[in-house]
């Protein structure tokens, strides 16, 4: 009876255990694989988010503008300027080319004359690209400003040209010298010589037209023109120019009269023969005419005054 009655019970709590274990593993089992999968699911976010951002970054890339070579200008530059003194401006003008690194290549004065009372100056300079704003600045504040000018002119298009040129003749010139070392007879060799002198020199025309279209890009000219500002009122010239002045005139002239008397009497020379025959003539007329031309008679009237 007792034996009966253990036997279920026992069964019972095996089978309880088994179930619970079952549970137990089936739970653990589910949680590891939720362990697993949201890793999985990150990732897979992680590499979606990249994706995305990778796609953005093309998208900017290709709407972003395509970053174009500063343009290859050369400039030129005039002003022209009222100062009281042409001379102290000048002076200025050296130490504001000092300054900025620049120079002077070319300066011409004109002192005052009857057409043109003014003392004027023109002063050519060369200035780094960059300072040709900052010198016109300087040069402004010396006198009244008349005009300002500034040109450009893009030359990239040409350098651009003599630096491709300039590759593939390069290449050419290795290319001839190449065939020059294995040509054979004395014929091959001076043909291929005469060619390699001409590549040569187109190599040097070209060189220096790109070296100077540099050099212009780089330095900027000024043209700069002063004119000494006059007064309303003239001053009184000195005693003493005024005395040198007429001095001057009454010499003028007195030499002017003596050179007219001195034509006078080499055209009178030179006209003698003819002036000789005129008076010839005249006197030989006048004596045939006394002596062929009869007398009239004289009246007693003249007789009695006698």
């Amino acid at each position: 009876m007792y034996t009966a009655t253990k036997l279920p019970r026992t069964s019972a709590l095996f089978i309880s255990a088994l179930l619970g274990g079952l549970i137990f593993t089936s739970c653990a089992s589910s949680e590891q694989t939720a362990n697993k999968a949201a890793p999985q699911i990150a990732a897979n976010g992680a590499v979606n988010q990249l994706s995305a951002r990778e796609s953005s970054i093309s998208q900017k890339a290709e709407t972003a503008p395509i970053n174009r070579s500063r343009p290859q200008l050369i400039k030129k530059a005039a002003i022209s300027l009222t100062v009281n003194s042409v001379d102290k401006t000048v002076d200025a003008v050296s130490q504001i080319i000092n300054q900025q690194q620049g120079d002077l290549i070319g300066l011409k004065q004109q002192q005052p004359k009857n057409d043109n009372p003014r003392y004027t100056a023109t002063i050519q300079l060369r200035i780094p690209e960059d300072r040709l704003e900052p010198t016109l600045e300087q040069l402004a504040k010396l006198g009244t400003v008349e005009s300002r000018n500034i040109t450009a002119e893009d030359v990239g298009d040409r350098l651009v040209d003599f630096q491709a040129r300039l590759t593939n003749l390069q290449k050419t010139e290795a290319n001839l010298q190449k065939i020059m070392d294995r040509a054979g007879s004395v014929r091959d060799v001076l043909s291929v010589a005469q060619e390699l002198s001409n590549v040569r020199q187109t190599i040097e025309q070209i060189d220096a037209q790109l070296k100077s279209l540099q050099n212009q890009v780089a330095y900027s000219t000024i043209t700069l023109n002063l004119e000494a500002a006059v007064s309303s009122t003239s001053p009184q010239p000195a005693l003493g120019l005024q005395v040198k002045e007429t001095w001057n005139n009454s010499t003028h002239s007195l030499s002017a009269f003596s050179v007219g008397l001195l034509k006078l009497g080499i055209w009178l020379i030179v006209y003698s023969p003819y002036l000789l025959i005129f008076v010839a003539l005249i006197y030989g007329f006048r004596r045939w005419r006394r002596t062929h031309l009869p007398r009239l008679p004289q009246t007693p009237e003249s007789t009695s005054s006698d």
